[in-house]
């Protein structure tokens, strides 16, 4: 099974994700320079701040968390101080491009917390080969959106149809160290249904995936009730399409493979 990871500063949110078998909740306090190349694209830019951390960790249980620090800049040492005291469980390192970047990162974490790299940069996909002999890193994770810009597509699941993301895996799986990807919402819903793509997920030896704000925008919902019965019932479901795929064969998930590949170059979803 998946593990999830939902991005949320509240509380109470927090702790139904928790409730209903999110594992990680991610505190995002990326900033620097995510604006400017994110320009009108459907994407939020987060209020988290680094106490944020405290607060959740004093009503969290089980669920880790997982905070995202800005890009190495002149202050990262100060903020990845200050992660670490407040309480996170794993680090995140965004939108890096160099070797002397990660270096950098890893030498202020001093292996206090876990670690995970976001791949999101062409220049850091040419990088792996370097990145996947640090054992002083712990995860990777593959930011889809970001880096279908840096190669300069217009969609977004670009690099999962035309095999980067599958180049970027097996890389990856010659360190037995876990890896996820992009984002899903309900299933039946997102941009492409979520269903191809987590059947993506189990095709490439994923572990992890975020749960997009699609699939719960609080931001537009004020009722708990109404979330707790979203995160309830439609994390139920992806759990059971899940057990549905172990059950499925090398065909079913090129045939999977195939329609993504329609969808993106204008083909229709049959």
């Amino acid at each position: 099974m998946l593990r999830f990871l939902y991005i949320t500063n509240n509380e109470e949110v927090a702790k139904i994700a928790e409730k209903n078998g999110v594992e990680w909740i991610f505190v995002d306090l990326e900033i620097l320079g995510k604006k400017e190349r994110q320009k009108g694209k459907d994407t939020v830019i987060s209020n988290h701040n680094v106490d944020d951390i405290k607060k959740l960790k004093n009503i969290l249980t089980k669920s880790k968390i997982l905070v995202r620090t800005n890009p190495i800049n002149s202050n990262s040492k100060d903020e990845i101080s200050r992660i670490i005291e407040n309480g996170a469980d794993i680090i995140m390192l965004p939108y890096f491009k160099t070797i002397k970047e990660v270096e950098e990162f890893l030498k202020i974490v001093d292996s206090k917390t876990k670690t995970i790299l976001l791949l999101e940069t062409p220049e850091s996909v040419k990088i792996l080969e370097d990145l996947i002999k640090i054992k002083e890193i712990n995860y990777f994770y593959i930011g889809l959106n970001d880096l279908s810009l840096g190669y300069g597509f217009k969609f977004m699941f670009e690099p999962l149809a035309y095999g980067i993301v599958d180049e970027i895996v097996l890389k990856i799986k010659k360190t037995q160290k876990e890896f996820g990807f992009g984002g899903i919402a309900c299933l039946g819903k997102g941009v492409l249904p979520a269903e191809y793509v987590i059947a993506e997920h189990y095709r490439l030896g994923s572990t992890m995936v975020i749960l997009s704000r699609s699939f719960c925008d609080v931001s537009k919902i004020n009722e708990t009730k109404l979330i707790e019965k979203i995160f309830e019932e439609e994390i139920n479901k992806i759990r059971e399409y899940e057990k549905s795929l172990t059950e499925k064969n090398n065909e079913f998930f090129y045939e999977v493979k195939n329609k993504i590949k329609n969808i993106i170059k204008g083909g229709k979803n049959e």
